[in-house]
């Protein structure tokens, strides 16, 4: 589960690598919508679910993060 973090690798395609106001969710290439489509459809296989469970979980929290981030003051 914790290999699945490696989804991250997709930051480092961002100018700049890291900016704390902005949502991960829609704008890396691991992060977009398709692809968290695609980690959808990997649960229906058991070969394929236990990482699959790993990157919806990593999408999950990433965006609770996009979430909070709207009501920062």
């Amino acid at each position: 589960m914790w290999a699945t973090f490696i989804v991250d690798i997709d930051h480092f395609l961002a100018d700049p690598v890291y900016d704390p106001g902005r949502c991960s969710i829609g704008f890396h290439p691991l992060h977009q919508y398709p692809a968290i489509a695609i980690y959808s459809g990997a649960m229906f296989w058991k070969r394929t679910r236990l990482i699959a469970t790993g990157l919806l979980i990593h999408m999950v929290l990433d965006g609770i993060d996009c979430f909070w981030m709207q009501y920062e003051v």
